[in-house]
This record gives C-alpha cells, sequence and structure tokens, in this order.
C-alpha cells in the first residue's frame, strides 16, 4: 500500500544526558531530515548523578540551547537525575498526553535523512492498526528478497533505538507491572513473550530482581501482552553510534551494525496486515538465539569491536 505523509508531523522527543560528541552528531544528522522544519522538537536533559557529571551535563544544556532548524523546540532542563528510565517514561508519557503519537531518539542515534518521513508515514498508516504497537527506525541489514514487495516487516520485539508509537497503546502500559506473578504462573504468556527472543525473560527477570532499570523491557513485556508488533524498515533508518566514545556499550563487540539509506525514491510500500515474514522473522530470531549471542561474546573476549 502506497501512502502520504502525515499533514502534522508526530512531536520528536530527544533524550539527552551527559555524551557531548554523540549528541551532536545525532542533532546534526536530525537536522538534515527532510521533515525536519515541519517538526516539533522537545530535548530533555536529565540532571547529573553527582558532581563530576555536572559539567558535562551544562555542556549539553548549552548545546541544547543553540539548536535551530525545526518548526519549534520545547527544552525541558531535569534539576535532578531521574535516569533514563524514569526519564523516558515521563518524558514520552507528558507529550503523548496531549499528542496521538511520538516519535522518540536517545543522544547516540544518527538518523537517516528520510527518518522522519518513514515514522509519520507509518504512524499515520498503522494508527488504528491495534497489532502494529510500535514503529522501529533501526533494522538489521538484512538482504531484501528480490521478490519482497513492502519496504517494512513485522516482528514482535520491541526496539528502543529511534522508534514511536501512538498514545492509545503507551497509556494502557503498567510500569510496576503489577501482573508480573500471574506471567511467572502462565506458561503461553512466557512464550509468547520469548517469540522476540531468547534473551528477553533473562532480561525481564533482571528487572524484576532490581539488577536493571530499563522502560524498555517493561514495553516489551506490555507489547507481548497485547500480541503487539513493531514495524521495521526494510532499509534502516538509524544507526547506533554508542559503541564508540563514551557511552555506557563501549566495550562489547557491536552486533548491530547497519548501514543507512539515504534516499528513497517514490512513496513506501507498507503493507496494510500486520503479518511475520518467515524470511525477516527467521533471521532476526537468530540475531538473539543463544548460540549467535554467545559467538557475538566470545568476539568481544577477543577485542573486536
Amino acid at each position: 500500500m502506497k501512502n502520504s505523509r502525515e499533514v502534522s508531523p508526530a512531536p520528536i522527543a530527544l533524550f539527552a544526558y551527559k555524551r557531548i560528541d554523540a549528541l551532536v552528531k545525532t542533532i546534526a544528522a536530525l537536522q538534515r531530515n527532510e521533515m525536519a522544519s515541519q517538526s516539533v522538537l522537545h530535548v530533555f536533559v536529565d540532571g547529573p548523578k553527582n558532581l563530576s557529571d555536572g559539567p558535562k551535563v551544562d555542556q549539553v544544556k548549552r548545546i541544547v540551547d543553540q539548536i535551530s532548524g525545526f518548526k519549534h523546540i520545547e527544552r525541558c532542563y531535569s534539576p535532578v537525575n531521574r535516569g533514563l528510565a524514569n526519564s523516558i517514561i515521563t518524558g514520552v508519557s507528558q507529550l503523548l498526553a496531549t499528542h496521538p503519537s511520538v516519535i522518540v531518539l536517545e543522544d547516540d542515534l544518527i538518523t537517516a535523512p528520510n527518518f522522519l518521513s518513514y515514522m509519520n508515514a507509518c504512524l499515520q498508516t498503522y494508527r488504528d492498526t491495534p497489532r502494529a504497537f510500535s514503529v522501529s527506525g533501526y533494522s538489521f541489514p538484512f538482504v531484501k528478497p528480490i521478490n519482497y514487495p513492502h519496504d517494512v516487516y513485522f516482528f514482535p520485539r520491541y526496539s528502543s533505538w529511534g522508534w514511536a508509537t501512538w498514545a492509545n497503546r503507551w497509556q494502557l502500559a503498567d510500569w510496576q507491572m503489577q501482573d508480573y506473578a500471574d506471567f511467572l504462573r502462565d506458561r503461553k504468556a512466557q512464550e509468547t513473550f520469548s517469540a522476540g527472543g531468547s534473551d528477553l525473560m533473562r532480561m525481564l527477570r533482571r528487572q524484576m530482581n532490581g539488577e536493571l532499570d530499563s522502560w524498555a523491557i517493561r514495553w516489551g513485556y506490555h507489547q507481548a501482552k497485547q500480541n503487539g508488533y513493531t514495524v521495521y524498515p526494510v532499509n534502516s533508518k538509524v544507526d547506533n553510534i554508542g559503541f564508540d566514545g563514551d557511552a555506557t556499550h563501549t566495550n562489547v563487540f557491536n552486533r548491530y551494525k547497519t548501514s543507512l539509506t539515504v534516499q528513497e525514491s517514490g512513496l513506501l510500500q507498507l503493507p496494510v496486515s500486520v503479518v511475520e515474514d518467515p524470511y525477516y522473522s527467521i533471521r532476526f530470531r537468530r540475531k538473539y538465539s543463544l548460540e549467535t549471542r554467545l559467538y557475538n561474546r566470545l568476539k568481544t573476549y577477543a577485542g573486536l569491536r
């Protein structure tokens, strides 16, 4: 199905903390987007966790103060450190209280020039399709089959690298996960959740045991409960540069390397129905299989990045 762009682009939420170099690159790429001048940008900067982080956070604020190139810019500087999970949950909830959808970025993501066009097209096309629960800008660099007619595919795993969703999906999430005990007694529910990857149950347990503070795994849990899918681009619109520089996961092998699509001619071909394609599903699940994860861990130990 061909579709047109949204008349009113979704607001963009950009979350930042102290990663200066990555933030500059993220902003520059977003400014080059063809819909940047039509879009409202909301920048959320978390407060410093300790005294040593203060100067970097202040520099980030100075960079954000100088941003231009968007229809309007709203800046929200937290006086306290909320942490990434609380910052995103609070900021996204704030925007979706008054907007039907939102596009979300963190400060280590490089976007292709058609990222905003793609996100807005998907948000409009699937806004009344409940099984399309979220939209991802990132995708693994799978080779597109010659006979595959669409520009997206569907998979039941959330994505946190340049993503979007709708208010009526987000507002149903229970961030306290009060039904977790029932979930542990429901084998079918666990199988549905694990369909997105063999690593998900371990991350969920760590979250519930207090070893992890992740909004994303809780969002993925909620998406699975609703039998939801993420819309993924055949050609990635996002590249994560957080494996370089001062990111927290810089010392691991980057198994998420991808290539950005600079430009696509014509309108996106978006299927009406949310149906998994065997080709993409097999390859996506393989990326999160135990064998693949162990192999990538060995690459880390070998010093590969």
